[in-house]
């Protein structure tokens, strides 16, 4: 028996290592395998200030360019979006800023009238809660909360942080909000239970870095057939491994940049061959997603 005792570096110390080949195996709604999900940003960015994914690097406040570009998304890209998801008879579960309530509550109107999920993502993409000292972060998710409940007469389940940026708090800030589940987190492909400081737990649902379209497209500069080829790509493998197993397929999506027409006519390609796989799939929310997995998931 080897007798060196292994490193023990810094650990979260809010789920403990699991190897997904050795996890209980359970069922999605209807005997399905595979459960996939769209999760639709819709994102605010103040105007002069920093932050956001850049077409061309930016110069001088106010960078008009990189702001604009953004803006298409609210303005042109999302209402292309939703009628692709309305052709495809497609749910959504809707990454919202609050500021958006207030810059272009249209958009807003037409994600209530669909029956889309909303999900809490902070007030604004110019400003990250990880920063944040405690109360202030604790501040920006009610004040968040709070505007997401006025108008949709109910406060989200889910929460996905702007920037993906998290303190050493946040998930016990948003299970002590009343959260049940959060997706920063992108280190499997099943929902996994996360401790918090009260005792309680809170759901981490997958939300994809890979299958999203900043990483790829802004980030890798990868083309819209690229992009749309790695959504079929991906969905065609995870559907072969879902023959044993439950598994989660995201795919995040920004109306600024897939919303872009020569984009969009690909997401179109993508989203076509995933649809016509709906009898094999459970095609839901982030949100349904996290109610089943928290009762068919041991503790």
């Amino acid at each position: 028996m080897n007798s060196i005792a292994p490193p023990s570096p810094p650990s979260h110390g809010r789920f403990p290592y699991s190897a997904i080949t050795q996890r209980p195996v359970y069922d999605w709604p209807n005997g399905k395998r595979l459960a996939v999900y769209l999760g639709l940003n819709l994102e605010h960015f103040a105007f002069g200030q920093g932050l956001g994914a850049e077409l061309a690097p930016g110069g001088p406040q106010p960078d008009v360019l990189n702001y604009a570009w953004r803006d298409y998304g609210n303005r042109v890209g999302v209402w292309r979006m939703l009628e692709l998801f309305d052709d495809l008879g497609l749910p959504a579960s809707v990454l919202v800023n609050s500021s958006i309530y207030g810059y272009c509550p249209e958009v807003m109107e037409a994600v209530r009238a669909r029956g889309d999920e909303i999900v809490g993502h902070g007030r604004t993409n110019a400003e990250r809660q990880g920063v944040l000292a405690e109360a202030e972060e604790a501040r920006l998710i009610s004040e968040t909360t709070a505007v997401i409940a006025a108008f949709e007469s109910k406060a989200p389940a889910g929460w996905l942080g702007p920037w993906i940026s998290q303190s050493a708090v946040t998930p016990d800030l948003l299970q002590e909000a009343g959260y049940t589940y959060l997706l920063d987190w992108c280190m499997d492909d099943q929902p996994v239970w996360m401790k918090t400081r009260s005792g309680g737990r809170i759901l981490s649902v997958p939300y994809p870095q890979e299958i999203n379209d900043i990483p790829s497209i802004a980030a890798r500069k990868d083309s819209a057939s690229q992009f749309a080829d790695m959504i079929i790509g991906n969905f065609d493998e995870m559907l072969k491994q879902a023959q044993k197993q439950p598994l989660v397929m995201g795919i995040a999506l920004h109306p600024y940049i897939v919303g872009q027409p020569y984009r969009l006519r690909e997401l179109r390609r993508a989203l076509t061959h995933i649809s016509a796989s709906r009898d094999d799939i459970w095609f839901t929310t982030a949100g349904a997603i996290a109610g089943h997995a928290a009762e068919a998931m041991p503790v």
